[in-house]
Parts: C-alpha cells; sequence; structure tokens
C-alpha cells in the first residue's frame, strides 16, 4: 500500500514533496506579500484572489498529472478545503 501510494510513475522513486511549480510559486509569493505587507482594500483583495486561482490551478494540476496517488489526493484535497474556504468565509 505504502509503494502503491507514494511511488513516482514516471521514475520508479518515491515521491513526497517536489519543488513548487510556478502556479505553487505564485501561491507562496501571494502569501508572503500578505504577510509582509498586509495590502488592504482592492490591492489585498486581488492579491488573495490571485492567491486563490494559483492554488486551485495547483492542485487541478497535481489532481490531472499528478505522479503518484499521493499527489492526487494531495491536490483534491487542497482543491476542497480550498472551495469550502471560499463558501465558509
Amino acid at each position: 500500500m505504502i509503494a502503491w501510494l507514494f511511488r513516482n510513475r514516471e521514475t520508479g522513486g518515491w515521491t513526497i514533496a517536489q519543488w513548487p511549480n510556478v502556479a505553487l510559486g505564485i501561491w507562496l509569493a501571494t502569501l508572503v506579500v500578505r504577510k509582509v505587507l498586509d495590502p488592504a482594500g482592492t490591492a489585498g483583495d486581488v492579491v488573495r484572489w490571485v492567491g486563490v486561482a494559483a492554488l486551485v490551478v495547483w492542485a487541478i494540476d497535481e489532481i490531472v498529472r499528478g505522479v503518484n496517488p499521493w499527489r492526487r489526493i494531495l491536490g483534491a484535497t487542497v482543491l476542497a478545503f480550498t472551495v469550502v474556504g471560499l463558501f465558509a468565509g
């Protein structure tokens, strides 16, 4: 079960985490901007929505192209929490 979950289908190695791709990098950058600069008003809204959009793109990419079931499950979980978070608050 563990091998099935974490084995990279492309390389045969074990993949739990990877270097961030562009979408996840954008999301991380928006987190830093929000924490360091704490933009208010329209600028804050734009930074927030760019971050949300980047995270959704990353999650969908992981669901569709994840190298193992763990990455696909991670993408689905992040997508679900992001969507619930949008509607909850």
